[in-house]
């Protein structure tokens, strides 16, 4: 832990607690060695008072012989000459030896102890066996000598006399004899000390509690507390002993801040005399007695207090192993004590407080040092790192007092100064006089020439400075290294000092410190103009110029140092070029246009917004713009007539239209987009390529614009950089430029306009800006958010979209034609000709007007266009319009709802292209069904025809259902308005289109409907027939539709046909329930007869089934039905047989009754069970369509299952995975390849199939039957509250 060159002598450590020895002097002579060895090697806990921690503790003694002195008298408050223990020895075993003398030296012993009110005594006897033969006559037992004692001295404290049997002997009856002794010892110890140190805190915090009064002396408290400090470093327990230096620490500098605010301490006084003396901290002893006397003569000054109490903390926390906490309290308290000084005034020479913390700071690095090794130092640096700056930056003052910075050297006046701090030193230490490097010296020797001072400062500035780094505190390093440079200018080298400070503006430019960067900068000015570097130091000078820190007169006086410069003739002074950065900041860009877009030839300005950093007017020769141009060669938007359309590779420019005033702001200030690292940021464009026939977004990616910068190799042959970290400028030369000649700027915002070049077609982008005052350039290198404009040479376009949304098919609509006509002149003769299908026909309108804009959207005039329409082609004739502008007129179109009739053969359009009907379909976006109408378009400025679409959607969706009711028959026809409009319908008409027998008697009762939005409309019509009702019926459903809110609006027909197949009733189904015998009704859970009564109502038609007859006589034909009763909601049980096959013959008004068990299972009136029909198809029976292979009975069984159906197309008696679709409806999907297979796999089996809608009436459909309960002899709780 110690130097070994300076081991300091630790006197505290060397004392013990005082134990006295009284009686038989040779007896404890002869055992005092092993006592004193065995003593503390055992730990005891030792238990404070007030709740405090136990520790454990290791107890050592100090055994003097016993005399009446070294008892405390009264009022002695020292607690390392207090005696803690007091022993009594003997090994007498003669009683006339112990009645003669030892009982009397006991009693006076122990009224001594009573006197002066001693309590922690104890009496050890010895026993020999070499004793007891010596004196064999007259010896008694050793229990009677010892109960002599103790009945003698220890009447209530037996435990205060203990045998000590054979001490000298190696036996176990001597090591538990000794053991017993130890433990008493240590017991007895620890009691005293527990109670003495408790009685002396309780009076040393009723001393602190009367602080307050007239009188109190803090010397005097301190010495107090300190012996309490010294009793805990004497036990070792070296944390409570640092404890109480602190509290005395925290007491006192609680006084001085007082002080300082008002409140003062007449004992204060003392510590408000003249410092004499500042010869530094002193901490190779481990108490400094002189200054401790002081301290209790009332004789020392606050430096002296403070050295002391720091020296004692300092040998504690080195004991504790601490050593870099002693750093860290170290730089707080010399800072702390130049505040202490002050507050209370102190009178200390000019520079004795530099030497005090320089000697301090190199005596706390020393005595670190010394207690540890090069490897603990290196690691542990940033705790040193602060004293080694400070004792820099301390000895630098001292240089700049004693005249040993400047030029010149020192004065006579800094001479007398300097031997008058050396006075103040006095004498070396003795602790310190062999070594070659002590604090003393250095400062001796640093104040002793100016060499060596420069030696010294500079060793302990890259000390620190390589510390900093070490620890990575680059900013205390570049402040070191900032003091360095002032250091070098005043010894006059400026390169040196220049270095220093472009390093540290660098640090507080990227961090943002506002006002040290000007400070620096004002200093690297300094340098530049003393090196004769022109070109930094105009370039810093225009830095500090527009610096809003500066006052007027120091901006002005380096704005004229600019203009000096500025304005010497060519022979005098060449070209120099700055950044704009530090003369004006581009703030805002405008285009005139505002859409930053233009055709070729059209004029475009561009209006540049300069903020002037200088503090007065500055005149330019001119202001210069270079554009970069890029030649592009597919600009536009793609040509109406398909060719040259489309964006090829072409590159956004991202801040070209971002704001639809066509202003840019420029919100970064600087010379470049510089990061926080120095490298330009980035500057990101999106690309886009469109396919060249139809203009559609083909891919879309993100580029670099700016890779030149970003990629750049920096090595040491690559330029240096300006003193502002500004890369060397230059204005490159473009082919287009942008210039203004002689030009004011004013301080502020200043308006320019520039005239744009606009010859060629392509893409313009700003790249650098630069200012000429005279023989200086200010150069903006980029321009950024990067500036683009573009010149356009555009294809004819044609485009044709509708005037609203959506387009409704069977009403006018109109459609708007756009034709912008890009570098094309439209002459007076052209004319667009029109291909469209007879579905779509352009109606004729004998006002249509076209209307002429220019590109900035002034109406240039309008013009009625001449429309000739034929059967299948419609020219338009256009007015003539000059180049760019903008042609715009409506058409109206009406699209044709068709009426699911058939379509005719494919037609061609007169270019020769095919014709495409227009199909229908679903759109997924709305309920409507769209129509895609296609023309073609023949434009006189190309040889190709534009394909155009438009998309109309029908307003209605209509559907048809076949009623029956016995053998009459209606149709119902359902109208849904899908559409947002409201309309109105009239004439609506149903026409059957092939029989003419047929009636269609309507049962509508009005002849005008209004179909609100996403309503429907139902239209009802009975069938009446003269002869006989067809199987097929071909109807037509007709009306006329038109807008509620458009009054005037014409109707326009609609026409929905539709085909309705097998249409005549062949059976009807009546049944009836029959109560029990003997009951008028029915009854729950009774067995009830269900007749079901099946009629043939026509003749056999032609296609229907018959089964042939295996007798030999010729019967009537018959067919094979099947029959299924089952209930849907469960309020019937079927017992028995629920279905089986009937033999129906085919003549009119044959019946067949089939009778089945039910029981009703609830009472009330219940509706019948559903009774279901089917046609029975044997495996020979050829069908039109194939069945669902699901609906075939396997291995010619009819296992039918009683489950619950509800409709017509599912039955019990078959496993139906889908749903059964009646033979020729409109809505039966054609069915698919894939099952077509499976079907014809199940042709070879009997299969049932459902009767078409109509076929079949049931006139117990909506029947009930009442149903009794079981009994009415039930018994009814009924609780009545």
């Amino acid at each position: 832990m110690e130097c070994q060159e300076e081991k300091p002598i630790i006197y505290t450590m060397e004392n013990k607690p005082i134990v006295t020895c009284a009686g038989d002097q040779a007896l404890f002579t002869s055992l005092y060695t092993t006592l004193a060895q065995q003593l503390p090697r055992e730990p005891m806990e030792w238990r404070r008072t007030y709740g405090r921690a136990p520790k454990m503790i290791h107890l050592e003694a100090n055994f003097v012989q016993f005399k009446e002195e070294l008892l405390p008298k009264e009022g002695n408050k020292a607690l390392l000459t207090f005696p803690f223990l007091h022993i009594y020895w003997t090994d007498c075993c003669d009683t006339e030896a112990y009645k003669g003398s030892v009982k009397e030296d006991m009693l006076r012993w122990q009224n001594s102890l009573r006197t002066h009110g001693s309590a922690d005594w104890v009496i050890i006897v010895v026993e020999n066996n070499e004793t007891k033969k010596k004196n064999k006559t007259n010896i008694l037992p050793r229990s009677s000598i010892v109960d002599k004692i103790r009945s003698d001295f220890c009447n209530k404290q037996n435990d205060r006399c203990v045998v000590l049997s054979e001490p000298l002997k190696d036996s176990s009856r001597s090591q538990e004899s000794w053991s017993a002794l130890l433990l008493k010892l240590r017991t007895l110890l620890l009691m005293s000390f527990t109670k003495n140190l408790g009685r002396f805190e309780d009076d040393m915090r009723t001393l602190r509690e009367k602080r307050t009064q007239p009188g109190w002396s803090f010397c005097e408290y301190f010495m107090v507390q300190e012996e309490l400090a010294f009793v805990f470093e004497m036990l070792q327990q070296f944390e409570d002993a640092l404890v109480q230096y602190d509290e005395l620490d925290a007491l006192f500098t609680q006084y001085v801040l007082n002080f300082g605010a008002g409140d003062t301490a007449n004992w204060l006084g003392s510590f408000c005399a003249p410092v004499r003396c500042w010869n530094g901290l002193l901490l190779r002893r481990p108490i400094d007695m002189e200054k401790r006397d002081l301290i209790q003569k009332g004789e020392a000054s606050l430096l002296d207090l403070r050295s002391y109490l720091f020296s004692r903390q300092c040998t504690l926390l080195i004991f504790l192993q601490r050593p870099w906490e002693v750093t860290q309290r170290a730089l707080e308290l010399l800072h702390n004590c130049v505040q202490e000084l002050r507050l209370l005034e102190v009178s200390v020479l000019e520079g004795a407080l530099d030497c005090w913390v320089f000697l301090s700071c190199l005596e706390v690095l020393h005595r670190i040092e010394g207690c540890c090794d090069q490897a603990q130092l290196a690691a542990n640096c940033s705790h040193t790192v602060g004293l080694w700056a400070y004792a820099t930056d301390k000895l630098k003052c001292l240089g700049e007092l004693c005249g040993l910075v400047s030029e010149k050297g020192p004065t006579s006046e800094d001479l007398n100064r300097t031997v008058d701090l050396l006075a103040g030193l006095g004498d070396e230490r003795p602790e310190t006089v062999n070594s070659l490097q002590s604090p003393y010296k250095k400062l001796k020797e640093a104040l002793s020439s100016v060499e060596a001072f420069e030696r010294h400062y500079l060793e302990l500035s890259h000390a620190a400075m390589e510390m900093y780094r070490a620890i990575s505190r680059m900013r205390s390093a570049r402040l070191v290294g900032k003091s360095l440079a002032e250091f070098y200018m005043r010894k006059g080298d400026p390169e040196r000092a220049e270095s220093f400070l472009q390093e540290a503006l660098k640090c507080y430019v990227s961090e943002g410190w506002s006002l040290p960067v000007t400070h620096t900068r004002k200093q690297i000015a300094e340098c530049q103009k003393l090196l004769h570097r022109t070109e930094d130091y105009l370039q810093t000078s225009a830095l500090l110029a527009g610096d809003v820190n500066l006052s007027t007169e120091e901006r002005k006086h380096f704005c004229q140092e600019i203009l000096t410069f500025a304005g010497k003739s060519g022979d005098q002074a060449q070209s120099v070029a700055l950044s704009m950065g530090v003369f004006a900041q581009l703030t805002r860009l405008q285009f005139h246009p505002s859409t930053a877009s233009v055709h070729s030839g059209a004029a475009l300005q561009v209006e540049l917004v300069l903020r002037c950093l200088m503090p007065v007017s500055v005149h330019l020769q001119q202001l210069v713009a270079s554009v970069h141009f890029d030649v592009e060669q597919n600009t536009g938007g793609g040509g109406g007539g398909g060719g040259g359309g489309g964006t090829l590779g072409r590159s956004k420019g991202a801040h070209r239209l971002a704001n639809p005033s066509g202003t840019i702001e420029f919100t970064q200030t600087g010379d470049s987009p510089l990061s926080s690292n120095g490298t330009p940021a980035l500057e990101l464009d999106e690309i886009h390529d469109r396919s060249p026939t139809d203009n559609c977004l083909n891919s879309t990616g993100v580029i670099c614009k700016n890779t030149h910068l970003l990629v750049r190799r920096h090595n040491s042959s690559s330029p240096s950089e300006t003193s502002n970290g500004v890369s060397p400028l230059a204005l490159k030369e473009e082919a287009q430029m942008l210039r203004v000649q002689d030009v004011t700027l004013q301080p502020g915002d200043n308006s320019i306009r520039l005239k744009a070049p606009s010859g060629d077609p392509g893409t313009y982008t700003l790249r650098q800006l630069c200012a000429t005052v005279g023989q200086v350039q200010f150069i903006l290198p980029h321009v950024y958010p990067s500036v683009q404009y573009e010149v356009y040479s555009q294809e004819p376009q044609l485009t044709v979209e509708p005037l609203a949304e959506p387009l409704l098919a069977g009403l006018p609509q109109f459609v708007q034609f756009t034709l912008l006509t890009g570098h094309y002149t439209v002459k007076k003769g052209d004319a667009l000709q029109l291909s469209n299908t007879e579905t779509m026909p352009i109606l004729p309108s004998s006002s249509c007007t076209a209307r002429v804009t220019s590109s900035s959207g002034e109406l240039v005039g309008e013009h009625v266009l001449s429309i000739q329409s034929s059967e299948k082609v419609t020219s338009i004739s256009l007015p003539s319009a000059a180049p760019y502008h903008s042609l715009v007129f409506q058409l109206e179109v009406l699209c044709l709802i068709p009426s699911g009739a058939e379509r005719p053969n494919t037609e061609r359009l007169t270019n020769g292209e095919v014709r495409h009907r227009p199909r229908s379909y679903s759109h997924p976006d709305t309920p409507m069904t769209a129509i895609d109408q296609r023309m073609s378009i023949d434009c006189p400025w190309s040889i190709y025809s534009t394909l155009l679409a438009l998309t109309f959607y029908i307003p209605f969706k209509t559907r048809h259902s076949l009623l029956s009711a016995g053998n009459r028959k209606y149709v119902q026809v359902c109208v849904q308005n899908v559409s947002d409009d409201d309309f109105k319908l009239e004439e609506v008409k149903l026409s059957e289109m092939q029989d003419s027998c047929l009636q269609l008697l309507s049962l509508n009762t009005k002849t005008q409907q209004v179909l609100c939005s996403k309503h429907s409309l139902f239209c009802l019509w009975e069938v009446r027939w003269s002869e006989e009702l067809p199987s097929c019926l071909h109807c037509l459903f007709s009306a006329h539709f038109s807008p509620v809110n458009h009054q005037l609006a014409a109707s326009k027909p609609f026409h929905y046909s539709f085909q309705l197949e097998r249409v005549t009733t062949l059976y009807s189904v009546r049944a009836e329930i029959l109560p029990p015998a003997g009951e008028p009704h029915c009854r729950s859970g009774l067995l009830c007869a269900l007749e079901v009564h099946i009629t043939r109502l026509t003749e056999a038609s032609e296609g229907e089934v018959v089964e042939e007859s295996k007798s030999e006589t010729e019967g009537p034909k018959t067919t094979k039905l099947m029959y299924e009763v089952a209930d849907s909601s469960s309020n019937w049980a079927v017992c028995g047989r629920s279905s089986g096959m009937v033999l129906m013959p085919l003549t009119p008004n044959s019946t067949h009754r089939v009778q089945i068990e039910l029981m009703p299972l609830f009472a009330g009136h219940l509706p019948f069970p559903k009774i279901k029909v089917l046609k029975y198809l044997p495996h020979s029976a050829a069908v039109a369509l194939q069945p669902d292979p699901d609906s075939c009975v396997e291995n010619d069984t009819l296992s039918l299952l009683d489950k619950s159906l509800d409709d017509q197309a599912d039955t019990a008696s078959i496993r139906s995975r889908g749903s059964v679709h009646s033979v020729g409806s409109s809505n039966d999907p054609a069915p698919s390849s894939s099952s077509s297979s499976h079907q014809q796999r199940a042709l070879n089996m009997p299969r049932l199939e459902p009767f078409s809608p109509g076929q079949v009436f049931n006139n117990s459909l909506t029947q009930q039957v009442l149903v009794l309960p079981a009994s009415d002899d039930h018994i009814m709780e009924v609780n009545a509250t």
